[in-house]
């Protein structure tokens, strides 16, 4: 062919024949493979032992920092078993970390040990080496 006065060379391209049942799959393939769904970090979630993850909240032991004022921060512990002796607890904190501490008492969440500083790390010793509660079932929060 010629186009303009210039030698042209054409090429055609042929498509096989393509079924919407081939389309369809080759789309839900495609599709699979994207992550379409929506992720709910907060919804029920079931573990190795068929228990919702919220009937297991009660067996972790969260170690959280807060912010007082300035350099000051605040440690505090829940979900400790309640048959401990939170008093004697206490007392080894305070000793073992050389800084003041109380314990709270909450309606919903029991008795949280409050300790002065960030003493995250720690806590977090003490409870594993003393055999209080396991290292998977300590959560350790903050910055």
């Amino acid at each position: 062919a010629e186009y303009m006065g210039t030698r042209v060379t054409v090429i055609r391209v042929v498509y096989p024949e393509v079924s919407f049942q081939d389309h369809q799959d080759r789309t839900t393939a495609f599709m699979s493979i994207e992550n379409l769904k929506t992720f709910d970090p907060f919804a029920d979630t079931v573990d190795d032992t068929g228990e919702t993850a919220q009937d297991n909240t009660f067996e972790y032991v969260h170690i959280r920092i807060q912010q007082r004022n300035g350099r000051k921060t605040l440690t505090t512990v829940q979900g400790l078993n309640e048959g401990l002796n939170f008093v004697r607890l206490l007392k080894a904190f305070k000793k073992e970390f050389a800084c003041n501490g109380n314990i709270v008492e909450d309606e919903e969440l029991g008795k949280i040990i409050q300790v002065q500083g960030d003493q995250r790390r720690g806590i977090f010793d003490f409870l594993v080496n003393e055999g209080i509660c396991k290292a998977a079932n300590v959560k350790v929060h903050g910055f």
